[in-house]
C-alpha cells in the first residue's frame, strides 16, 4: 500500500470513527429485553414488562436521545417505568423534566430515584418529590411504591444515591411486606457492599450510572465515574440479589458514544426459580 493510500484509509476511517461515535451512536438506542424469574409469582404479575429509564442527562432541552427513549417506551409499552437516576442535570432543568417525564410513564405505574447529579445540583427531595408529582411519577427516596397490576402487586424499593446522597436499604424495605419486589438504585458500586441475607433478596436490583463506560475501545473500558465500582453494564449475578446496570440514554462531559450505544432494558417477569450465580 502507497503511503497516499494509507494516510487517506486512516483519515476516512478516524471521519467515520468520529461520525458514528458523536452522529449516530448517541441515538441509536439498544432496546434489550430480558426475563426475570420470580419464585412464587403471582398470576396477576406474570408477563408484566418493567422499563428501566437511567441517565438521560436533560440538560438545555430535550436531547434527541432523550426524544428517542419516547419513541421507545410510546412502542414498547412497558407496564412500569422505573427512572433510575440522572435524569436532569442542573435545577433549572426541572421544568424539562416535568413534559419529558409526562411521556415516559409505564400503563400501570412511574418510579423515579435520584441520581448524583441531581444532589449535586441541590435537588432535594421536597423539590424532586412536587416535580416527579407532577409528572405523575412517584418518587422513592429510601422507600419503597407499589404497582397494581391485574388484582396482584409488585412492590418497587428505591435506594437514595450511594455516590452524594444517603442509602438506606433498611428504611427503604420497612414497607415491602411479602409482596414480589425490585430494587433500583443509581449507583451499582454500592451493592457489592450489601452482605448476602442482610436484606430479602429482590427478584433484581437494577442500576445505571456506569454509562457502559460511555466511550469505549473494543473489550476495553477505561473509565467508568465514582461509585460504578467493578460494575460495567449488563447481568452480575454474584451479588446478594441479581444486578443489572444499563448503559443509559444520555452522555456526560463529551456528547459521544463510542462501541457503547445507548440502552433501555426491559424486563419480563416470569413465576419460576432465580438462576444461579453464573448463569
Amino acid at each position: 500500500m502507497s503511503r497516499r493510500r494509507f494516510v487517506f484509509g486512516t483519515a476516512a476511517l478516524s471521519a467515520a470513527v468520529v461520525g458514528d461515535a458523536f452522529l449516530l451512536e448517541p441515538t441509536a438506542i439498544d432496546v434489550s429485553h430480558h426475563v426475570v424469574p420470580v419464585p412464587g409469582l403471582p398470576p396477576g404479575l406474570e408477563g408484566v414488562r418493567i422499563a428501566c429509564v437511567s441517565d438521560v442527562h436533560l440538560g438545555g432541552g430535550v436531547s434527541p436521545a432523550a426524544r428517542a427513549a419516547l419513541a421507545v417506551l410510546a412502542r414498547e409499552r412497558p407496564d412500569v417505568v422505573l427512572l433510575s437516576g440522572d435524569i436532569c442535570n442542573e435545577r433549572v432543568d426541572l421544568p424539562t423534566l416535568i413534559v419529558w417525564a409526562r411521556e415516559a410513564r409505564g400503563t400501570a405505574a412511574a418510579f423515579a430515584t435520584l441520581g448524583n447529579w441531581e444532589h449535586a445540583a441541590g435537588i432535594d427531595r421536597a423539590t424532586a418529590e412536587r416535580t416527579y408529582d407532577r409528572a405523575g411519577i412517584e418518587l422513592l427516596y429510601n422507600s419503597a411504591g407499589r404497582a397494581s397490576v391485574r388484582g396482584a402487586t409488585l412492590s418497587v424499593v428505591g435506594i437514595d444515591d450511594p455516590v452524594y446522597g444517603t442509602p438506606d436499604p433498611a428504611e427503604a424495605v420497612k414497607e415491602v411486606g411479602t409482596n414480589p419486589a425490585l430494587w433500583v438504585i443509581h449507583a451499582p458500586g454500592y451493592v457489592d457492599g450489601i452482605a448476602p441475607n442482610t436484606y430479602p433478596a429482590p427478584a433484581a436490583i437494577f442500576a445505571g450510572h456506569t454509562h457502559g463506560g460511555q466511550i469505549r475501545a473494543p473489550f476495553w473500558t477505561p473509565y467508568t465515574p465514582s461509585g460504578s465500582g467493578r460494575f460495567v453494564a449488563g447481568w452480575y449475578r454474584d451479588t446478594f440479589a441479581p444486578l443489572y446496570v444499563s448503559r443509559g440514554i444520555g452522555t456526560i462531559t463529551v456528547r459521544a458514544r463510542l462501541f457503547c450505544p445507548p440502552e433501555l432494558p426491559i424486563f419480563t417477569l416470569k413465576a419460576g426459580e432465580k438462576p444461579g450465580k453464573g448463569r
